[in-house]
């Protein structure tokens, strides 16, 4: 076999008399495509692994899967976060491909061609990448999440060029990994999730597929840093793959006690209200003004940072005072739902997606990526309107 696939980590095993060549690649090598091609036209495979998911796979083979998303069904199922953060991810890839001339994930395209062009069984065995973020949220503690998603998207959607460390930290993992690497290496609330579970769940996967179907040599596409990891856990004990699976597959429930919090605030300011308007109606009316024009000032201003159509800004302002003594609707519903009446996005919009997002300052030029920021920013600036607000209520009740 040539040198270059040589210089490539390959881990071959045995599992009850079924061969798994495990191939270690770096995301953003050209010399890891050409191992893949190798691999499948010097060697016979009955199925292909991959170390993708059904949405990251969706997505590799159509990029532009983002473009056909329902924007009011985005907002309405508090999926906002969730969309901005892989158009981040998509943005940080972009960044490099036009930095490096490397696009990351060549070597997985490389395989799924193939193994199309060959008939061969193509397995995706990495975990859902939205139950992987998630597992990370709630691994996390509570006063370090808003710290651990800022930086992230901070760092993604920065103008810098990407560093040449950060190409190093592609080499051994991908895009997902690389992003939060610079968090990884500090904690291992992050590490198990991010790395070690995946090793342990494409082993699973590997092993049920292994077991249950008809393969008698496949070719598992890996990163290079799941490699150690996952020849370890092939070579050792097995366990039941079906329930490590679902285990993993779990998404840890949520405290209770953050979700009484909100009803606790309108419940405390409920009471400022009536205790203010007992004492006296103009000191009852003080605490309400200064509850709307606080919360719907900040709301408002939010909105106007985030670019939002005039008429929006004042749907925050009216919208936020009345919301945040609901917690079931938050102010970024109603903003981000007036701003796509108002600004309908078009079809170019969602077409050039993926390229506007690559700077800062695409995010507010183009319009679907502009309603995810009026509904992060205005719902951020409603949050600390209740908490400013609320202290004043209650620090005229004091005096």
């Amino acid at each position: 076999m040539n040198d270059q696939l040589e210089s490539q980590p390959v881990s071959r095993i045995t599992l009850d008399g079924r061969e798994i060549v495990l191939l270690g690649t770096a995301h953003v090598s050209r010399a890891s495509a050409e191992s893949v091609k190798r691999l499948l036209t010097e060697e016979t495979f009955d199925a292909v692994a991959v170390e993708l998911c059904p949405s990251r796979y969706n997505a590799l083979l159509n990029p532009d899967i983002l473009a056909k998303m329902d924007l009011f069904q985005v907002v309405k199922e508090g999926k906002v976060a969730m969309v901005a953060a892989n158009l981040a991810l998509g943005a940080y890839q972009q960044r490099m491909a036009e930095q490096f001339g490397i696009e990351p994930g060549a070597e997985m395209r490389m395989a799924v061609s193939l193994a199309q062009e060959q008939d061969l069984q193509i397995l995706l065995v990495d975990r859902e990448i939205g139950t992987t973020l998630k597992r990370i949220y709630r691994n996390v503690p509570w006063w370090r999440r808003m710290y651990l998603l800022s930086g992230l998207l901070v760092s993604l959607v920065s103008n810098d060029k990407v560093s040449e460390e950060e190409i190093e930290r592609l080499k051994e993992g991908d895009i997902l990994e690389s992003a939060f690497a610079q968090f990884a290496e500090q904690s291992q609330q992050l590490f198990e999730p991010l790395i070690s579970e995946r090793d342990r769940y494409m082993v699973a996967r590997i092993r049920e597929e292994m077991l249950t179907s008809d393969a008698r040599r496949m070719l598992v596409v890996i990163g290079a840093g799941h490699l150690k990891g996952m020849v370890e856990a092939l070579n050792g004990e097995a366990g039941q793959s079906r329930e490590i699976i679902e285990s993993l597959d779990r998404i840890p429930p949520a405290s209770q006690w953050p979700k009484a919090i909100p009803w606790l605030i309108v419940l405390l300011i409920i009471s400022g209200f009536v205790i203010g308007f007992s004492r006296s109606p103009a000191l009852g009316w003080d605490m309400v003004v200064d509850w709307v024009v606080i919360n719907g000032g900040l709301a408002a201003l939010g909105a106007l940072i985030a670019g939002a159509h005039p008429l929006t800004i004042a749907s925050a302002a009216l919208a936020a005072p009345i919301t945040s003594l609901n917690p079931t609707v938050g102010a970024g519903m109603v903003t981000a739902a007036v701003e796509i009446y108002l600004r309908k996005p078009r079809v170019e919009d969602f077409g050039r997606l993926r390229k506007d997002t690559t700077s800062l300052g695409g995010w507010w030029q183009n319009r679907v990526s502009r309603v995810l920021l009026i509904f992060m920013f205005s719902s951020l600036g409603s949050a600390i309107g209740t908490y400013v607000a609320g202290f004043k209520i209650f620090d005229k009740l004091m005096s």
